[in-house]
C-alpha cells in the first residue's frame, strides 16, 4: 500500500495539507490572542461605565465588575487626563506591556507564539483604543495564564479540524488519483505484460485509449514501439526460415555446379577459338559459385566469413567484372569505362571484392536498362596515404526515395521493382569486413555514385 503510487500520494497529500494548515494556524492564533485581549478591554470599558454613572461603588460591586471583565485594574484616559477607574490588588508586578493600537502583524504573531511557549504565571498590561471613541485609550492589567489556556484550547481545536480536513482531502485525492492515474497506468502495464507473453501476435499491440493527454502520448509511443518490434520479429523469423532454405538450396546447387565444372573442364579441350577463350571465364564463374555455396553451408548464418587478405591487382578484377556485365547487356546501348591505374595494388579478399564490385555494377546496369535510355557505367580508383578509394558511377535515373531510406537494409532497400535489396546489404557487410566503408556519394536524375574506402592500415595502433 505505502509503496504504491496512490499510497504515497495519499501520504504526501496529508503532509502538505497539514503543512498548509500549520501556516494558516500561526496567523490564526495571533488573531485569536488579539481578539481575546480586545474583548477584555471592551468588557473593562463597560465595567468602568458603572463608575462614571456613580462615583461611589461599594467594594463588592467593584470586585464583581473586575472579575467579570477578567482584569485587575482599569485605567481610562479621557480629555488628556489618565484616571484609574477600577482597581484591585495585583498578585505580582507587571511583567510585560502590550500596545494593541499600532501593533503590526509580525508583532502580533511574535507575541502570540511567545505566549504559547511561555508557561510562567505573569501579570501583563494591555493598552488599546476604547470602543465608540469613548476616550483616548484604555489600559488594563490582567493575568496571562487564562490567556495562554484559551490560546492552547483554540490551537487544539484548530489542529483537530486541520487533521480532519487533511484526511478527508487526502482521501478524496487518493480516490481521484486511483481512478484517473493508477488504473490507466495499470492498464498500460497489463498491456505490456500481455504483449511480452507473445510479441509476435499483432493482436496484443496496445490500442491508445487513455483520456489523459500524457498517458495517451505514452500509449501511442508504446504502440509504435510494439508495432516495430513485432515487424522486426517477423522479419527475423522470415530471415531464419530463408537461411534454412538457402542452406538446402546451396547444398543441391553445389552438387549441380560441381557436375557443371567437370563438363567445363572437358570444354577447355575444344579446338574452337571462341570456346577456348570463353571457357576459363566460365570456369571462374562456376568456381566462384561453388565457393559461395560452400561458404553458405559452412557458416549457415547471416554473417559473411572474414576476408582472406592478399595483394590484389585491382585493374584485373575490375576488367573481369565489366567483361561479365558486357555479356549481360546483349546489344543494349550501354557503355563501360575504366579509370583504374594498371599498377594499383591493394590488400583485400579478391573473391569478396569481386562480389562487391559485381553487385554495384550490376545494380547500375539494371537501373539503366530499366529506364530504357542509353547510359554509361564508370569504375575509377585512386589511393592516398591512408586508404584506397574505388568509385562506381552511372548515368541512370537515380535511386528511388524508399531505396535511399533503407539503402543497406536487406529486403527493404531494393533499387528496382522486385529486387530484394540483398546486393547492397551484402556488399556493405563485405566492405566492413575489410575495415572499410561503402557510402552513397550522390543520387539524382543525372546518375548515382557509390564510393568504397579500404584503409591501408591493419586496424592496429
Amino acid at each position: 500500500m505505502l509503496n504504491s503510487l496512490s499510497g504515497r500520494f495519499l501520504i504526501l497529500t496529508t503532509i502538505f495539507v497539514m503543512l498548509a494548515e500549520v501556516l494558516i494556524f500561526v496567523p490564526s492564533i495571533a488573531r485569536f490572542r488579539e481578539d481575546y485581549l480586545l474583548s477584555h478591554l471592551e468588557r473593562a470599558q463597560i465595567a468602568s461605565l458603572a463608575l462614571l454613572a456613580d462615583d461611589m461603588l461599594n467594594p463588592d460591586l467593584e470586585k464583581e465588575l473586575l472579575e467579570n471583565a477578567g482584569v485587575f485594574n482599569v485605567v481610562l484616559r479621557r480629555n488628556e487626563a489618565r484616571q484609574l477607574m477600577l482597581s484591585s490588588p495585583m498578585p505580582q508586578p507587571i511583567a510585560a506591556t502590550f500596545d494593541l493600537r499600532d501593533a503590526s502583524a509580525m508583532t502580533l504573531i511574535k507575541d502570540a507564539l511567545t505566549r504559547l511557549v511561555d508557561t510562567d504565571q505573569e501579570v501583563i498590561r494591555v493598552i488599546g483604543a476604547p470602543v465608540r471613541e469613548a476616550g483616548l485609550l484604555i489600559e488594563v492589567t490582567m493575568d496571562a495564564a487564562p490567556l495562554r489556556a484559551a490560546m492552547v484550547e483554540y490551537g487544539i481545536r484548530i489542529l483537530i479540524l486541520s487533521a480532519v480536513i487533511s484526511i478527508i482531502t487526502a482521501l478524496m485525492l487518493f480516490l481521484a488519483v486511483r481512478a484517473f492515474l493508477v488504473k490507466p497506468i495499470k492498464r498500460v502495464v497489463g498491456h505490456m505484460q500481455n504483449y511480452a507473453a507473445a510479441p509476435e501476435d499483432s493482436r496484443r499491440i496496445i490500442t491508445p485509449g487513455a483520456g489523459i493527454r500524457e498517458l495517451r502520448e505514452a500509449e501511442t509511443a508504446l504502440q509504435s514501439l510494439e508495432t516495430e518490434l513485432t515487424q522486426a520479429l517477423r522479419q527475423k523469423e522470415r530471415l531464419a526460415q530463408l537461411g534454412g532454405a538457402v542452406s538446402k538450396i546451396s547444398h543441391d546447387l553445389r552438387n549441380i555446379l560441381t557436375s557443371a565444372q567437370l563438363f567445363v573442364d572437358r570444354i577447355e579441350g575444344s579446338d574452337d577459338p571462341l570456346v577456348r577463350r570463353m571457357a576459363p571465364k566460365l570456369v571462374g564463374s562456376i568456381t566462384r559459385a561453388v565457393h559461395l555455396c560452400e561458404s553458405t553451408l559452412a557458416f549457415g548464418k547471416a554473417e559473411e566469413p572474414g576476408p582472406t587478405l592478399a595483394r590484389v591487382q585491382l585493374a584485373e578484377t575490375v576488367a573481369e567484372v565489366i567483361e561479365a556485365e558486357r555479356l549481360a547487356v546483349d546489344g543494349y546501348d550501354l557503355s563501360f569505362a575504366e579509370d583504374v591505374p594498371a599498377m594499383l595494388t591493394l590488400r583485400a579478399d579478391v573473391e569478396q571484392l569481386f562480389r562487391v564490385l559485381s553487385n554495384l555494377v550490376r545494380n547500375a546496369r539494371q537501373a539503366i536498362v530499366a529506364s530504357g535510355k542509353p547510359g554509361e557505367i564508370a569504375v575509377s580508383a585512386r589511393e592516398d596515404a591512408e586508404a584506397w578509394w574505388i568509385e562506381v558511377a552511372d548515368t541512370g535515373p537515380g535511386l528511388p526515395p524508399k531505396a535511399r531510406e533503407h539503402l543497406f537494409t536487406a529486403f527493404q532497400g531494393g533499387i528496382r521493382k522486385g529486387g530484394s535489396g540483398l546486393g547492397l546489404a551484402i556488399s556493405q557487410e563485405l566492405v566492413r569486413g575489410h575495415g572499410g566503408t561503402l557510402t552513397l556519394l550522390h543520387s539524382g536524375p543525372d546518375g548515382t555514385t557509390f564510393s568504397i574506402c579500404l584503409p591501408k592500415n591493419d586496424g592496429t595502433l
